[in-house]
């Protein structure tokens, strides 16, 4: 299929991709946002997956397919490399494609083809305690998700993928609106999980601990997202986000120190 449409002609020649774990209660949401307007949909389902959501996604006409996780980045790569279609939108199962964005989605495919970038970002906008984030660390939130085929892969430190496009970028209107927090047990279990893999990220690099640095990239976080980029407009769920950010930034930055300490003897007894 070409890239030039002709108004409601036909889906958009978009092949959507989506990783997944057992997401049944809250994978609905994406595959309806993208249902009908959008020429293909890939889902990769973790292997171990038995809550139906790989049947759920078959309802919405999804290609399933089953593999091992790989992690995220692997694992996004094996769903874009499957994709039919000259273009390419990454979508997380917790996310869904605003009405907005759709619609500058669709008026960017029925413009003109001359000078078109290789891939497009949009603002994410995450609910969070009832409220829609629109400040702080967690807005504007740029992420490119939507490229042309060849032309982007995924990249990063895991689980922190980011899109790598060899081409130019354009930009959206429009929010991925994302369901990443449903509570704050949800939230706050999350801090030991990327704690971990920081940690990792550390040693292999060979770094050393320094508690001058701990204490100000925590200070830091708090400030910068609390008051520079205006937290505190999104009232109480702001400064939670901003000192949950201090906490979670002092606890990844001490695991290294943990680690040291691990390996050399316990002090004599007080």
């Amino acid at each position: 299929m070409g890239d030039i449409l002709t108004p409601m002609s036909a889906p958009l020649p978009i092949s959507v991709c989506l990783i997944s774990g057992p997401d049944a209660g809250r994978i609905g949401l994406a595959l309806e946002s993208i249902r009908g307007w959008t020429a293909e949909i890939i889902v990769i389902v973790n292997d171990d997956v038995s809550d139906g959501t790989d049947k759920l996604a078959e309802q919405y006409g999804a290609k399933v397919f089953r593999e091992p996780w790989k992690e995220h980045i692997a694992q996004k790569n094996s769903a874009a490399a499957k994709a039919t279609q000259p273009w390419i939108l990454g979508l997380d199962s917790d996310e869904e494609i605003s009405p907005k964005l759709k619609d500058s989605i669709t008026r960017f495919f029925l413009s003109a083809q001359a000078g078109r970038p290789d891939a497009l970002r949009m603002h994410r906008c995450s609910l969070f305690l009832g409220r829609w984030i629109r400040h702080g660390d967690w807005y504007p939130d740029w992420q490119t998700r939507l490229w042309r085929a060849g032309r982007a892969k995924w990249g990063g430190i895991d689980p922190h993928d980011r899109l790598e496009v060899t081409g130019p970028i354009g930009t959206l209107a429009g929010d991925i609106l994302h369901y990443s927090n449903p509570s704050i047990s949800s939230y706050v279990s999350k801090i030991n999980y990327f704690s971990d893999l920081y940690l990792k990220s550390r040693l292999k690099k060979g770094s050393r601990w320094s508690p001058a640095e701990a204490a100000f990239r925590a200070f830091w976080r708090f400030f910068r997202a609390y008051f520079i980029r205006l937290g505190f407009l999104d009232g109480f769920p702001g400064f939670y986000i901003a000192a949950s950010t201090f906490y979670s930034t002092l606890v990844r930055h001490t695991r290294l120190l943990e680690h040291n300490l691990s390996r050399r003897p316990i002090p004599p007894k007080p």
